[in-house]
């Protein structure tokens, strides 16, 4: 094959009768062997600096995998900011994120894969006796069956698969019997019973010890599963199957694989979100290629390369296409609704959605995929991370991320693919702001919010499945890497298993059950690999050439429909009315709105849109509305600015926003609730006060706090067990006087955060911390300056770090959404509730209505915008049919007439349909 790739044109090409191992190896690696001969490298990365990098990669998965041995086994995950395990049942429900939890050392199996990839096979052999004695499948717990076949399933099928390779060569594991195999057999066995559906689509969830339906089971009346859940278990079932010779594993997720194609939307060739496990309705009818729906797209094409049957891959083309025609729209990729493919279901856009890029790579189309994947890196640069959601112009919409390592993974595959150093160059960032941002003394913590930089008490298994092992994949060379990883396929969770399952008791029925097709023009790809002389020009800055036009496009994007509204005005066509312009004021805005969904199917088009405008950016204008949340980070030794707590802000006093940080030490007042003269005076002076929540109000704390010489003041619940991860913040309400005596800046922590402060000051008296808008950097030099010279030093100094935080209350971990602030004041009483922050949704529509405004846009944006009203006030002036004497009709009942019709349209679609 190698040789095959250096010919002319750099193309290889399989016999039509090849053995299908040949087949899929070939089909997934040919790309990334060509390519590799063929693309130009211009400065490339250094040997030395590749494996300098390499070895952080090594570093950090020590730290992360080490304090979880240390501080967690065998629970399933660490907590690292208090240093423990997380055991279900004994915290504080996250809801849906808990199922992924069985009380089976879930990071441990995630990780063994891991552990031979970064050739530490020792290490991995000691895991593996630890799987076998240690780990339970029989736990009377319910789980996520998507989530335990990925993780468990896969990640004893991957253990497995690296076994038997270390066994035949000789050194490592001579003692092992295939006895991860069996769990993997038993745990098969114990996920079959969520297939009893008349669909063959599994039930979400699984009781390991009661299976469903019993009433001990606690589970079995759910109705609904997402298209993933569903679509993400071919390579896991079919691999055991291939293993074991027991062929019901592959039989039972073939058949949820075939009902979700049968049911998929006709025209458009997309699947929804979510599915009737029972009916096959779709019940959430938008599709992407984000959350819901993304690795059911990836086992299609993942399928055909190691089970090599072509019917996936049909699937996946078909599928493909639709995706590149509706949901492509470069460089993003936005969800559309199934029924009306050209209309976007949202204006923003998940993180799950960065693994698109590598499976493009896959696929071959890398064009789109350099697009995207600078599209998102630029979206890191400004937030050090990706947030859980962003919009269209790149604001953050769910300001959490967990770490998760799709970006990495498609870092990865598009440097294989391209050979191009500026992807080695990505992942030196990703490295840098993991260590620091991310980095704490326990781990590593995920970001509960980008803007700010606070942390959870959370680092997933996957962190340690995937992302250290693309990391490390991405600096190494073929000799750093004690097997051929050519020989594997990835799975969602990156577990891997080896192509030769392609050929191993192949008794599953090859027929092929695919139907109804779309024409597609896909001849490249039929049975033979992409030629690089087409998918990469004779230009050595090819791939630079697509990413140049996207550098800017986050700092300085110019809206999509701005575009296409100067189209429209070309084209001699009247815009839609969108939701950003419009105005209560203005009658022809009102008129517009009365037609919208009687007119035609168009006008009915443009109402869903501006409705679903409308909703979206009410609730941004209430977002804005409200103060973001601060941060409160702890700087003096031993944490060095690693630990962040989120704050809520004070709606009066010092702006951190507007103003630089307040740094100090930090000192209790007395008496401790503040609500009176302090009798210490001397020990606040310069420094910043903590005071409890309670019988007075917060205006009053912050002067009796100001008049002692306090620079700054944070204000503690007194709600015993409250934080932050399970209760919205919220603003801290003035007096109902005026406040703008009151200078020193005030914020304030849930218990559980303060008392991280207060243990803090326990231990070591001496505690500095940083009141900010948002993380600061942390301080090198200072950080150095108190590094232990031994390594005993350092081993007590680590020691130290830990004891502290294990004594430190646990931070419940936040669901995968972003709370709103909310206001309060300290009392009670009807007055006092006046001056809480508030909005009826009344007023939210009003002010929607008739004060939204669009961002202001840098360069040629701008000055078309003003075009456009320039354009929009002469059509207005001239033209006859807009009557200004008219009586402005009520805007409650143009709404209410509004939804009438678009109800009716969409009883109208449904019937048609």
């Amino acid at each position: 094959m190698s040789e095959a790739g250096g010919g002319r044109g750099c193309g290889c090409r399989v016999p039509q009768r090849a053995p299908w191992s040949l087949v899929a190896a070939t089909a997934a690696l040919c790309l990334v062997l060509a390519t590799s001969v063929c693309t130009a490298r211009a400065a490339p990365m250094s040997r030395e600096e590749k494996q300098k990098l390499g070895n952080q990669v090594l570093e950090m998965f020590d730290h992360a995998y080490g304090n979880y041995m240390e501080h967690a086994y065998p629970a399933d995950e660490l907590m690292p900011l208090t240093c423990r395990g997380r055991v279900r049942g004994q915290e504080p429900s996250r809801g849906d994120v808990d199922d992924a939890l069985g009380k089976f050392s879930l990071t441990l199996i995630d990780s063994l894969d891991t552990l031979v990839v970064l050739n530490k096979t020792k290490e991995f052999e000691d895991a593996v006796r630890k799987v076998l004695r240690d780990v339970n499948l029989d736990n009377d717990v319910v789980v996520s069956v998507f989530e335990t076949n990925i993780r468990v399933l896969g990640g004893l099928l991957g253990g497995h698969s690296l076994a038997i390779m270390l066994k035949e060569k000789g050194e490592y594991m001579q003692w092992y019997n295939d006895e991860l195999l069996q769990m993997a057999k038993q745990l098969g066995y114990k996920l079959l019973p969520a297939f009893n559906t008349t669909s063959g689509l599994p039930y979400p969830r699984i009781n390991l010890k009661f299976g469903i339906r019993k009433p001990e089971a606690r589970t079995g009346t759910e109705t609904d599963t997402c298209t993933a859940c569903a679509g993400t278990l071919i390579l896991e079932f079919a691999a055991l199957s291939r293993f074991t010779g027991a062929t019901i594993f592959e039989e039972y997720a073939r058949k949820a694989l075939d009902f979700l194609w049968e049911k998929r939307q006709r025209s458009s060739n997309l699947v929804g979100v979510t599915i009737n496990i029972h009916t096959g309705d779709w019940v959430r009818k938008d599709s992407g290629v984000g959350a819901g729906i993304d690795s059911y797209y990836e086992y299609l094409l993942k399928a055909y390369v190691l089970l090599g049957d072509d019917s996936f891959l049909e699937r996946f083309n078909t599928h493909y296409d639709a995706i590149m025609r509706y949901i492509s729209q470069p460089p993003l990729l936005l969800d559309v609704h199934i029924h009306k493919p050209m209309l976007n279901a949202r204006t923003w856009m998940d993180s799950l959605l960065a693994f698109f890029p590598g499976l493009q790579v896959l696929k071959g189309d890398i064009r789109p995929a350099i697009e995207t994947h600078e599209m998102l890196y630029q979206v890191i640069k400004k937030h050090n991370f990706l947030p859980e959601a962003f919009t269209t112009d790149f604001r953050v919409h769910w300001a959490q991320h967990p770490l998760r390592p799709e970006f990495a993974e498609s870092t990865y595959f598009l440097y294989k693919a391209t050979g191009d150093p500026y992807y080695l160059e990505v992942g030196k960032t990703l490295i840098e702001n993991l260590n620091k941002y991310a980095r704490v003394p326990c781990g590593f913590a995920a970001m509960k919010d980008v803007r700010t930089g606070s942390h959870e008490d959370r680092m997933d298994s996957f962190f340690l499945a995937e992302m250290f092992k693309y990391l490390y994949l991405l600096f190494a060379d073929k000799e750093d890497i004690i097997f051929d990883i050519e020989d594997y396929i990835f799975t969602t969770e990156a577990h891997l298993l080896p192509l030769w399952l392609s050929t191993t008791n192949r008794s599953i029925s090859k027929k092929n059950t695919t139907s109804e097709y779309t024409e597609l023009d896909d001849s490249n790809f039929d049975w033979t690999c992409p030629n690089t002389q087409i998918l990469f020009p004779n230009d050595p800055l090819y791939a630079q050439s697509i990413r140049e036009p996207l550098k800017n496009v986050v700092d300085k994007s110019c809206p999509r429909g701005i575009i296409r509204v100067e189209e429209s005005f070309r084209s001699g066509a009247k815009p839609p009315l969108r939701a950003r312009d419009f105005m209560a004021t203005n009658p022809e805005h009102l008129e517009i709105l009365k037609k919208m969904g009687a007119a035609s199917s168009i006008d009915a088009e443009d109402g869903l849109r501006f409705m679903q405008e409308m909703i979206e950016l009410s609730s941004q204008q209430q977002k804005e509305q409200q103060l973001p949340p601060r941060a409160v980070q702890i700087i003096s030794h031993p944490f060095f600015g690693r630990v962040v707590l989120t704050a809520g802000p004070a709606q009066f006093g010092l702006d951190l926003s507007k103003h630089k940080e307040t740094r100090g030490f930090v000192a209790s007042s007395k008496p401790y609730n503040g609500c009176s003269e302090l009798t210490n005076p001397e020990a606040v002076m310069g420094k910043i006060a903590l005071i409890q929540r309670g019988q007075c109000m917060f205006a009053e704390k912050a002067r009796n706090i100001q008049n002692a010489g306090a620079i700054g003041g944070i204000v503690i619940d007194d709600n015993e067990g409250s934080s932050s991860d399970t209760a919205p913040l919220f603003q801290m309400a003035g007096d109902g006087k005026d406040t703008d005596d009151i200078k020193i800046p005030m914020l304030f922590l849930f218990s559980k955060e303060g008392s991280i402060i207060l243990d803090a000051i326990r231990e070591h008296e001496e505690v500095e911390v940083l009141l900010s808008d948002k993380a600061r950097d942390r301080d090198p030099e200072m950080e150095n300056e108190d590094q232990p010279s031994s390594e005993n030093d350092s081993q007590n100094q680590s020691a130290e770090q830990l004891l502290l935080l294990s004594q430190t209350v646990d931070l419940v971990d936040q669901e995968t959404h972003e709370n709103p602030l909310e206001s309060h004041s300290e009392s009670s009483s009807p007055a006092d509730i006046e001056e809480t922050v508030g909005f009826a949704p009344s007023e939210q529509i009003s002010s929607s209505t008739e004060s939204l405004e669009t961002p202001g846009l840098d360069g040629e944006c701008t000055d078309l915008d003003n075009q456009l009203q320039e354009q929009s006030e002469t059509e207005e002036d001239s033209n006859p049919n807009v009557s200004w004497g008219k009586k402005v009709q009520p805007i409650d009942s143009i709404l209410a007439d509004w939804n009438e019709d678009i109800e009716a349209f969409e009883m109208m679609e449904k019937d048609e349909l």
